[in-house]
């Protein structure tokens, strides 16, 4: 398991010169709410969000950040908007592996190994894998050379032809889920470099076309969408969750996601167990 600096740029895709004003109003499009709504959930007056999105009144800092947080803006996107209005940045983008951040690295590192057997990662807002357990290793069993070089991209090695997809045997379905959940963080975070790595596997054969294509599933009563994928003769099948931090203050670690796979059956339980006795 390796944790490695993001590197990630997730430069908003924001006109110069804008200004605040416009940037606010298309936030509050983007989550459709309207002024008075967001006026009263800001303790304001939806004549001075009118006035503020139209340029007329300049908001004060604590006004963009309070604007910002009941708009549900990113962290980093949160900076792009005091920029916009004339302030500094509120928020510090550390590298991940720089000291400050050596106990999220520990604890993240416990973490996912605690997990184990079953696969654990983190990833950052691109998808790039930060850090990973010996569970991630095992899915992992096959794929070429080629694929694994650093930095890893967890949509990358599981929807390319060379990589888990031919192994995924209900490809179809979660083929369609990664990619709804892709267009979910496109909308939330504008970025470039999401939309470009989501444009890419999107192109990626569809099931069918691609080896070892859709299989339909055994009536097993699960509790949500699992990944069926076949390991070493046998059919695992896992379902996933997702975990971030709750109000956090670096654009970093608010972007870092983890992602455990639970067995969702009792013979993939088992066989994991087998494996780390």
């Amino acid at each position: 398991m390796t944790i490695v600096p993001t590197g990630t740029d997730i430069a908003a895709a924001t006109p110069a010169g804008s200004g605040v004003g416009p940037l606010l109003r298309a936030w509050r499009e983007r989550r459709r709410v309207s002024q008075l709504e967001l006026a009263l959930r800001a303790d304001s007056s939806a004549r001075h969000i009118s006035f503020v999105e139209t340029g007329r009144s300049r908001p004060s800092e604590e006004m963009v950040l309070r604007l910002a947080e009941h708009l549900d803006v990113p962290v980093r996107e949160r900076n792009s908007l005091l920029l916009a209005a004339g302030y500094a940045p509120r928020y510090p983008e550390t590298p991940l592996d720089d000291p400050a951040l050596d106990a999220l690295r520990e604890g993240l590192e416990r973490l996912i190994q605690g997990y184990e057997p079953y696969p654990a990662l983190v990833v950052d807002a691109t998808y790039t894998v930060v850090a990973a357990n010996r569970g991630i290793t095992m899915l992992l069993d096959g794929v070429p050379e080629s694929l694994l070089q650093l930095p890893l991209n967890a949509m990358r090695l599981t929807l390319h032809p060379e990589g888990m997809a031919p192994r995924i045997r209900n490809l179809g379905e979660w083929r369609g889920h990664l990619l709804a959940q892709m267009e979910r963080q496109i909308a939330l975070h504008r970025s470039e470099p999401l939309r470009a790595l989501y444009e890419e596997v999107k192109a990626y054969p569809a099931p069918g076309t691609a080896a070892g294509g859709a299989e339909p599933a055994p009536p097993v009563p699960y509790f949500a969408l699992p990944m069926r994928i076949e390991h070493d003769g046998r059919v695992l099948s896992f379902v996933s969750s997702i975990s971030t931090f709750n109000t956090p203050m670096d654009v970093t670690v608010s972007e870092l996601a983890i992602e455990t796979f639970l067995p969702a059956d009792p013979a993939t339980a088992k066989y994991l167990h087998s494996l780390g006795s």
